[in-house]
């Protein structure tokens, strides 16, 4: 039960409340013990010495100006000393005039029962000390004033806004310090999520996570074990793929042994012709699976940082021969100063994969531009063909995805050109995206990280 996360997250605020409601409750109960702290030795004896003087002298019960002369000599260390009588109706006999701080002392320590003594930031009150002069019963209290220093919980006593905002402080940091605590384990795990979800198969929670004893750390646990099995089956799927595209290569090369051994004959028909171009489609199509296993396989290859122009050199003469031959212009706008972490084969895969594809379908100019924006690179292909489907333009990058648009009514074809493209950048923890252009023309972004 103490690991059940609702549990915790009852304790923590019911304790983080609990703790701020005793704070504050607990400084009247404080004032109040400050008011009535007991009479300390060194007083009493002032008390004791002006009540024998008063017995010796009952005269100076009348007298005033007697009385603060007695003030003056019993002062202790020079401190202002007043003293004041009280009869048996607890009327000061001596002055005339009492303020209500020693009138409110006086009720306190009726209240109390015993001497007492208060202290104030100006002032000391204390007493009283009961004696009798000629049968008459006298409460004798004193008032020393000086500057005492208070307790620290007095100055929160007097600014009652300034503790009610300490308060609110303190109750948002304890619970900050408790949603921190919850967060943090929800916050590895989302991030372990994202990565998962962008292709990073090893993405897994942090161990300090995963030996929580909670909820979150069984969540925790499960995320792991999904990871695995997703790992693993997205692993054996791409084993699968790379395994059946290699073992079809053999039968279709006895196939296509066959045929020529018929043409060599004399055999010649249009049935062998169809069986023919057929055998050329499939080996293809096996070359194209074996090319996708086989990027998505060395997406944790080593990279090497080289400059971007160098590494796509090739590729760029060979589509600038292409879209010559064509009637039709590339335009290429990438520095030579731009250098970056890469795979060359993959990266020149993926770019001449896209080129191909903007060189069929342009009408007249396909563009290639590299721009770095802070840490991120930007490699931007774009040409003035026909465009794609807006509703189809995040599933042409999925295996065998062939779009109903006017890209590809005009050619064959199975759908692999373009994941094999976006298996190249995903290895390079890149982001590749699609979108059409105005009046016409598809644009093609890939960002990849040059940090």
């Amino acid at each position: 039960m103490p690991n059940r996360l609702f549990i915790k997250l009852l304790l923590g605020f019911w304790l983080c409340s609990s703790l701020i409601i005793a704070m504050v409750g607990l400084l009247p109960l404080l004032q109040q013990q400050q008011d009535r702290a007991p009479l300390s030795p060194r007083l009493e004896r002032i008390l004791i010495n002006a009540a024998e003087v008063l017995q010796k002298k009952p005269q100076y019960l009348n007298s005033p100006k007697n009385i603060k002369m007695l003030s003056r000599r019993l002062s202790h260390s020079g401190k202002p000393l007043q003293l004041y009588i009280a009869n048996n109706q607890d009327d000061i006999i001596n002055i005339r005039k009492v303020n209500h701080r020693m009138r409110r002392f006086i009720l306190n320590a009726d209240e109390e029962g015993k001497p007492i003594s208060h202290q104030l930031k100006d002032e000391l009150l204390f007493g009283p000390y009961s004696f009798v002069v000629q049968g008459q019963n006298y409460n004798l209290y004193g008032r020393i004033k000086d500057h005492h220093p208070r307790p620290w919980f007095f100055f929160f006593l007097n600014n009652k806004l300034l503790t009610l905002s300490l308060a609110i402080l303190m109750s948002g940091i304890l619970c900050g310090l408790l949603a921190w605590y919850l967060g943090k384990p929800l916050r590895s795990l989302k991030q372990s999520a994202d990565a998962l979800a962008a292709g990073n198969l090893r993405s897994r929670v942090d161990a300090d996570t995963l030996n929580r004893k909670d909820e979150i750390g069984q969540l925790a646990n499960a995320f792991n074990s999904m990871a695995d099995a997703v790992e693993a089956m997205m692993n054996n799927q791409q084993r699968l793929m790379g395994d059946i595209s290699h073992e079809l290569r053999t039968p279709l090369t006895r196939l296509q042994l066959g045929l020529a051994l018929a043409r060599k004959k004399g055999q010649q028909s249009v049935e062998l012709d169809r069986i023919s171009y057929e055998a050329e489609q499939l080996e293809q199509l096996i070359s194209e699976l074996l090319t996708l296993s086989r990027v998505r396989n060395q997406r944790h290859e080593a990279k090497i940082t080289t400059g971007l122009a160098e590494s796509l050199s090739q590729v760029l003469d060979d589509a600038e021969f292409e879209a010559q031959q064509q009637g039709k212009e590339l335009v290429i706008d990438i520095d030579e100063d731009i250098n970056l972490t890469l795979n060359p084969k993959l990266l020149s895969r993926a770019i001449e994969n896209l080129l191909r594809n903007s060189i069929r379908y342009a009408n007249k100019q396909i563009n290639i531009q590299a721009i770095q924006v802070n840490e991120q690179l930007h490699i931007i292909i774009s040409d003035d063909g026909p465009g794609v489907e807006q509703q189809e333009l995040e599933a042409i990058f999925k295996p065998f995805y062939r779009p109903q648009s006017a890209r590809e009514r005009e050619t064959g074809g199975w759908g692999l050109g373009l994941a094999i493209t976006q298996a190249a950048i995903e290895a390079h923890m890149g982001t590749i995206t699609a979108s059409n252009l105005q009046p016409h023309g598809l644009q093609v972004e890939i960002i990849l990280m040059n940090s």
